[in-house]
Protein backbone atom coordinates (compact mmCIF):
# COMPACT_ATOMS: atom_id res chain seq x y z
CA UNK A 1 0.00 0.00 0.00
CA UNK A 2 2.91 2.55 0.90
CA UNK A 3 4.83 1.68 -2.48
CA UNK A 4 1.66 1.87 -4.63
CA UNK A 5 0.77 5.32 -2.82
CA UNK A 6 4.51 6.81 -3.08
CA UNK A 7 4.32 5.53 -6.57
CA UNK A 8 1.49 7.47 -7.10
CA UNK A 9 2.25 10.87 -5.68
CA UNK A 10 5.88 10.39 -7.36
CA UNK A 11 4.88 9.57 -10.83
CA UNK A 12 1.76 12.74 -10.73
CA UNK A 13 4.60 15.44 -9.78
CA UNK A 14 6.69 13.59 -12.90
CA UNK A 15 3.43 14.30 -15.17
CA UNK A 16 3.51 17.74 -13.75
CA UNK A 17 6.85 18.26 -15.38
CA UNK A 18 6.15 16.74 -18.55
CA UNK A 19 3.11 18.84 -18.88
CA UNK A 20 5.09 21.90 -18.09
CA UNK A 21 7.82 21.09 -20.55
CA UNK A 22 5.66 19.61 -23.15
CA UNK A 23 7.15 22.54 -25.76
CA UNK A 24 10.83 22.08 -24.25
CA UNK A 25 12.49 19.33 -25.44
CA UNK A 26 15.55 20.09 -23.43
CA UNK A 27 13.60 20.20 -20.20
CA UNK A 28 12.40 17.56 -21.00
CA UNK A 29 14.80 15.07 -21.25
CA UNK A 30 16.24 16.78 -18.14
CA UNK A 31 12.78 15.49 -16.47
CA UNK A 32 13.50 12.27 -17.93
CA UNK A 33 17.28 11.36 -17.05
CA UNK A 34 17.19 13.08 -13.92
CA UNK A 35 13.95 12.12 -12.28
CA UNK A 36 12.29 9.07 -14.13
CA UNK A 37 14.40 6.49 -14.49
CA UNK A 38 15.51 6.89 -10.79
CA UNK A 39 11.98 7.41 -9.65
CA UNK A 40 10.98 4.29 -11.30
CA UNK A 41 13.59 1.85 -9.71
CA UNK A 42 13.03 3.53 -6.56
CA UNK A 43 9.53 2.28 -6.41
CA UNK A 44 10.04 -1.38 -8.02
CA UNK A 45 12.54 -1.55 -4.98
CA UNK A 46 9.53 -0.69 -2.37
CA UNK A 47 7.44 -3.04 -3.95
CA UNK A 48 10.11 -5.50 -3.33
CA UNK A 49 10.59 -4.72 -0.04
CA UNK A 50 7.14 -4.91 1.27
CA UNK A 51 7.68 -8.38 0.66
CA UNK A 52 10.73 -8.68 2.91
CA UNK A 53 11.03 -7.63 6.46
CA UNK A 54 14.10 -6.81 9.27
CA UNK A 55 17.04 -5.58 8.10
CA UNK A 56 16.75 -6.95 4.55
CA UNK A 57 14.03 -4.88 4.20
CA UNK A 58 15.38 -1.73 5.87
CA UNK A 59 18.72 -2.05 3.66
CA UNK A 60 16.38 -2.39 0.33
CA UNK A 61 14.49 0.67 1.75
CA UNK A 62 17.91 2.52 1.92
CA UNK A 63 19.05 1.40 -1.56
CA UNK A 64 15.42 2.72 -3.10
CA UNK A 65 15.89 6.37 -1.06
CA UNK A 66 19.41 6.27 -2.15
CA UNK A 67 18.43 5.51 -6.04
CA UNK A 68 15.38 8.16 -5.96
CA UNK A 69 17.56 11.35 -4.50
CA UNK A 70 20.71 10.06 -6.94
CA UNK A 71 18.92 10.74 -10.01
CA UNK A 72 19.89 14.24 -10.31
CA UNK A 73 23.25 13.62 -9.28
CA UNK A 74 24.34 12.26 -12.30
CA UNK A 75 21.81 13.73 -15.04
CA UNK A 76 19.61 16.27 -15.73
CA UNK A 77 21.64 19.55 -14.51
CA UNK A 78 21.08 20.92 -17.71
CA UNK A 79 17.56 22.28 -18.99
CA UNK A 80 16.00 23.03 -15.91
CA UNK A 81 15.19 27.25 -15.39
CA UNK A 82 14.51 28.81 -11.69
CA UNK A 83 13.95 31.62 -10.38
CA UNK A 84 16.62 31.98 -7.46
CA UNK A 85 15.06 34.19 -5.03
CA UNK A 86 11.68 32.35 -5.19
CA UNK A 87 13.23 28.50 -5.26
CA UNK A 88 15.29 29.95 -2.26
CA UNK A 89 12.23 30.97 -0.20
CA UNK A 90 10.76 27.70 -0.48
CA UNK A 91 13.09 26.05 1.27
CA UNK A 92 13.78 28.46 3.84
CA UNK A 93 9.66 28.56 4.31
CA UNK A 94 10.40 24.34 4.95
CA UNK A 95 12.61 25.10 7.62
CA UNK A 96 10.09 27.62 9.23
CA UNK A 97 7.26 24.50 8.93
CA UNK A 98 9.92 22.06 10.96
CA UNK A 99 10.52 24.61 13.24
CA UNK A 100 7.00 24.53 14.13
CA UNK A 101 6.60 21.01 14.08
CA UNK A 102 9.39 21.39 16.73
CA UNK A 103 7.50 23.89 19.10
CA UNK A 104 4.67 21.88 18.65
CA UNK A 105 6.00 18.95 20.30
CA UNK A 106 6.63 21.11 23.44
CA UNK A 107 3.03 21.18 23.73
CA UNK A 108 3.01 17.63 23.06
CA UNK A 109 5.05 16.57 25.81
CA UNK A 110 3.69 18.92 28.35
CA UNK A 111 0.31 17.12 27.86
CA UNK A 112 1.23 14.52 31.06
CA UNK A 113 0.88 18.03 33.37
CA UNK A 114 2.29 21.60 34.17
CA UNK A 115 4.65 21.74 36.82
CA UNK A 116 7.83 24.78 37.39
CA UNK A 117 10.12 22.15 35.78
CA UNK A 118 7.63 21.64 32.90
CA UNK A 119 7.45 25.94 32.42
CA UNK A 120 10.96 26.10 32.60
CA UNK A 121 11.95 23.21 30.13
CA UNK A 122 9.50 24.64 27.57
CA UNK A 123 10.51 27.88 27.96
CA UNK A 124 14.52 27.06 27.01
CA UNK A 125 12.76 24.96 24.67
CA UNK A 126 11.48 27.77 22.52
CA UNK A 127 15.01 29.24 23.36
CA UNK A 128 16.65 26.11 21.40
CA UNK A 129 14.06 26.50 18.49
CA UNK A 130 14.28 30.40 17.65
CA UNK A 131 18.08 29.92 18.19
CA UNK A 132 17.88 27.78 15.31
CA UNK A 133 15.59 29.81 13.44
CA UNK A 134 18.33 32.52 13.85
CA UNK A 135 21.42 30.44 12.90
CA UNK A 136 19.78 29.78 9.70
CA UNK A 137 17.75 33.01 8.51
CA UNK A 138 20.60 35.24 9.74
CA UNK A 139 23.04 34.85 7.42
CA UNK A 140 22.42 31.79 6.07
CA UNK A 141 19.64 31.82 4.02
CA UNK A 142 20.87 35.24 2.98
CA UNK A 143 24.26 34.29 1.94
CA UNK A 144 22.75 30.85 -0.06
CA UNK A 145 19.85 33.14 -1.88
CA UNK A 146 22.70 35.76 -3.02
CA UNK A 147 25.35 32.72 -4.41
CA UNK A 148 22.20 31.39 -6.37
CA UNK A 149 21.29 34.55 -7.98
CA UNK A 150 24.94 35.51 -8.48
CA UNK A 151 25.74 31.77 -10.45
CA UNK A 152 25.40 31.79 -14.14
CA UNK A 153 21.84 30.67 -15.24
CA UNK A 154 22.07 26.60 -16.17
CA UNK A 155 24.45 24.16 -15.34
CA UNK A 156 25.92 26.16 -12.74
CA UNK A 157 22.91 27.40 -11.08
CA UNK A 158 21.45 24.65 -11.03
CA UNK A 159 24.17 22.13 -9.45
CA UNK A 160 24.25 24.80 -6.89
CA UNK A 161 20.39 24.54 -6.60
CA UNK A 162 20.51 21.10 -6.07
CA UNK A 163 23.68 20.29 -3.77
CA UNK A 164 22.78 23.30 -1.49
CA UNK A 165 19.04 22.94 -1.39
CA UNK A 166 17.35 19.71 -2.59
CA UNK A 167 20.41 17.95 -1.19
CA UNK A 168 21.69 19.90 2.25
CA UNK A 169 18.25 20.87 3.43
CA UNK A 170 17.65 17.69 4.11
CA UNK A 171 20.01 17.07 7.07
CA UNK A 172 18.75 20.24 8.11
CA UNK A 173 15.51 19.37 8.19
CA UNK A 174 16.34 15.86 9.66
CA UNK A 175 18.00 17.46 12.55
CA UNK A 176 14.58 19.76 13.62
CA UNK A 177 12.86 16.92 14.03
CA UNK A 178 15.34 15.02 15.52
CA UNK A 179 15.23 17.76 18.31
CA UNK A 180 11.90 17.66 18.20
CA UNK A 181 11.22 14.37 19.24
CA UNK A 182 13.90 15.03 22.15
CA UNK A 183 12.26 18.22 23.17
CA UNK A 184 9.11 16.06 23.84
CA UNK A 185 10.58 13.26 25.38
CA UNK A 186 12.38 16.05 28.02
CA UNK A 187 8.86 17.86 28.74
CA UNK A 188 7.34 14.50 29.63
CA UNK A 189 10.31 13.56 32.35
CA UNK A 190 12.13 16.86 33.11
CA UNK A 191 13.55 15.71 36.47
CA UNK A 192 14.62 11.99 34.73
CA UNK A 193 17.66 11.45 32.74
CA UNK A 194 17.20 11.48 29.37
CA UNK A 195 16.74 7.96 27.58
CA UNK A 196 19.82 7.60 25.16
CA UNK A 197 17.93 7.41 22.27
CA UNK A 198 15.81 10.88 22.75
CA UNK A 199 19.24 12.00 24.28
CA UNK A 200 20.94 11.18 20.53
CA UNK A 201 17.71 13.37 19.12
CA UNK A 202 17.98 16.45 21.43
CA UNK A 203 21.64 16.74 21.05
CA UNK A 204 22.43 14.98 17.90
CA UNK A 205 19.97 16.53 16.09
CA UNK A 206 20.73 19.49 16.70
CA UNK A 207 24.41 18.87 15.99
CA UNK A 208 23.26 17.59 12.40
CA UNK A 209 21.56 20.88 11.82
CA UNK A 210 25.23 22.72 12.26
CA UNK A 211 27.01 20.41 10.11
CA UNK A 212 24.54 20.54 7.39
CA UNK A 213 24.73 24.49 7.84
CA UNK A 214 28.66 24.21 7.77
CA UNK A 215 28.32 21.86 4.41
CA UNK A 216 25.92 24.40 3.01
CA UNK A 217 28.35 27.28 3.62
CA UNK A 218 31.65 25.57 2.17
CA UNK A 219 29.55 23.91 -0.94
CA UNK A 220 28.47 28.10 -1.40
CA UNK A 221 31.74 30.08 -0.72
CA UNK A 222 34.41 27.28 -0.25
CA UNK A 223 34.92 28.64 3.37
CA UNK A 224 34.63 26.39 6.48
CA UNK A 225 32.72 27.38 9.52
CA UNK A 226 35.04 25.73 12.13
CA UNK A 227 32.61 27.22 15.43
CA UNK A 228 29.53 25.24 14.31
CA UNK A 229 32.19 22.95 13.67
CA UNK A 230 32.98 22.62 17.57
CA UNK A 231 29.85 23.83 18.34
CA UNK A 232 27.90 20.27 16.66
CA UNK A 233 31.15 17.81 17.94
CA UNK A 234 30.48 19.41 21.71
CA UNK A 235 26.79 18.79 21.96
CA UNK A 236 27.47 15.05 20.59
CA UNK A 237 30.07 14.71 23.55
CA UNK A 238 27.49 16.29 25.84
CA UNK A 239 24.87 12.61 25.31
CA UNK A 240 27.26 10.64 27.82
CA UNK A 241 26.11 13.38 30.30
CA UNK A 242 22.76 13.64 28.75
CA UNK A 243 21.85 10.20 30.12
CA UNK A 244 23.17 10.90 33.90
CA UNK A 245 21.54 14.31 34.35
CA UNK A 246 17.86 16.07 34.83
CA UNK A 247 16.58 16.44 31.19
CA UNK A 248 15.84 20.00 32.32
CA UNK A 249 19.52 20.57 32.62
CA UNK A 250 20.37 19.38 29.23
CA UNK A 251 17.38 21.44 27.69
CA UNK A 252 18.85 24.72 29.56
CA UNK A 253 22.42 23.88 28.70
CA UNK A 254 21.44 23.46 25.18
CA UNK A 255 20.31 26.81 24.79
CA UNK A 256 22.54 28.54 26.67
CA UNK A 257 25.60 26.61 24.20
CA UNK A 258 23.18 27.91 21.32
CA UNK A 259 23.27 31.45 22.57
CA UNK A 260 26.57 31.63 23.23
CA UNK A 261 26.94 30.17 19.42
CA UNK A 262 25.28 33.31 18.33
CA UNK A 263 26.39 35.87 20.70
CA UNK A 264 30.40 35.24 19.48
CA UNK A 265 29.08 35.11 15.33
CA UNK A 266 26.88 37.94 16.00
CA UNK A 267 30.20 39.92 17.30
CA UNK A 268 33.06 38.07 15.44
CA UNK A 269 31.09 38.70 11.81
CA UNK A 270 29.03 41.90 12.68
CA UNK A 271 30.81 44.05 9.83
CA UNK A 272 30.63 41.03 7.55
CA UNK A 273 26.94 40.54 7.82
CA UNK A 274 26.05 44.50 7.74
CA UNK A 275 28.00 44.63 4.51
CA UNK A 276 25.56 41.26 2.88
CA UNK A 277 22.53 43.08 4.02
CA UNK A 278 23.50 46.90 2.18
CA UNK A 279 24.63 44.88 -0.97
CA UNK A 280 20.95 42.84 -0.88
CA UNK A 281 19.11 45.81 -0.48
CA UNK A 282 21.38 47.35 -3.28
CA UNK A 283 20.77 44.55 -5.67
Amino acid sequence: MFAGAYGVVRFAHLALFFLACRDDPVLRRAVFTGLTVSTAVAIGLLVVASFLDGIPQGAVWALAIAIDMSGPLFHGQDGWRLVPGHFAERHGLIIIIALGESIVAIGIGAEGGVTTGVVIAAAFGMVVAAALWWLYFDVVALAGERRLANAEAGRERNTIARDSFSYLHLPMVAGIVLLALGLKKTLEHVEDPLKLVPAVALLGGTALYLVAHVAFRFRNVHSFNWHRTVTAALLVALVPVAVEIPALAIVIALAAILALLIAYEVRRYAEARDRLRHQLAHE
